[in-house]
């Protein structure tokens, strides 16, 4: 099989492409931040520019209070991501190689992460290698029925995640299933998923689904939101995380006035994030 049959094994560039290292594509609809990868020749496969530029993606929505929900999505309808480009590895010599790899996947991943808004992954086709550590890294996946994820480097490139990128994977899928992934290269099926880690919709459904999902996040209250994501970010390092400033912010904010004012007086809340 070449490259493009297979998506788990990454996509080499293309030198003859019009664009070759590809685009993430950030637009901006309202409350809906749409982050696109579009390099649909080559799976989406990351580049070292769409790295960047989903880091200055992030920076952008953070800096948008307007934002209320981001969304990501691969073009061309036949991946999310489809790995990290293999061509670029060519230029690895050693070990320390592999460290600065890992630790700047680690800063885009975390970048995602730490995101204050919700962020929805949407899934048609693969979500394998560096695209199974984003869609991850996502609050919610929705995905079309056949979808896989994964990460086989076991029978493709012989890499390794770092540990921050297992600890993760098996937060939300647990070990078992982790080491599947990583020690068999299996890559499940969407529907194969544990409950809760990612909706399957017909491809049909998709795009009306999403807008239903992203409308009911933009409706709540956007500082509890970001709290409780921040919160649940430090747990995930720390059990006995500190918390009393996302507390105390929380409370101490007009829309928790405004929210114990409008349910008493059964009107909707008019948050404003402040």
């Amino acid at each position: 099989m070449n490259a493009v049959a297979k998506p788990e094994a990454g996509q080499p560039v293309d030198p003859t492409a019009e664009d070759a290292q590809g685009a993430l594509r950030l637009a901006i609809e309202g409350a809906v931040a749409r982050l696109t990868f579009d390099r649909p020749a080559a799976r989406n496969a990351m580049t070292w520019r769409m790295y960047e530029q989903l880091a200055e993606a992030c920076r952008t929505i953070a800096a948008t209070p307007a934002v209320r929900v981001a969304v990501l999505r691969g073009a061309g309808g036949k991946a999310f991501i489809a790995g990290t480009d293999i061509e670029q590895f060519r230029s690895f010599t050693s070990g320390a190689d592999g460290i600065a790899y890992e630790e700047k996947v680690e800063h885009y991943v975390g970048a995602l992460e730490a995101l204050a808004v919700p962020t929805i992954a949407v899934v048609e086709g693969w979500a394998v290698g560096g695209g199974m550590a984003l869609a991850n890294a996502c609050d919610f996946r929705v995905a079309t029925p056949g979808s896989r994820f994964g990460v086989p480097i076991a029978r493709t490139l012989g890499n390794c995640l770092s540990a921050s990128n297992v600890q993760r994977l098996v937060a939300t899928l647990g070990v078992s299933l982790v080491k599947r992934m990583l020690l068999l290269a299996e890559t499940p099926k969407a529907e194969e998923l544990p409950a809760g880690y990612v909706t399957v919709v017909p491809p049909e459904q998709l795009d009306a689904h999403v807008e239903e999902l992203c409308a009911r996040l933009a409706a709540h209250a956007p500082i509890t939101l970001r709290v409780t994501k921040e919160m649940l970010r430090r747990l995930a390092h720390d059990p006995d995380a500190a918390d009393a400033d996302l507390v105390r912010e929380t409370y101490g904010s007009a829309d928790f006035r405004e929210g114990v004012e409008a349910f008493l007086g059964k009107r909707p809340p008019n948050w404003r994030g402040e």
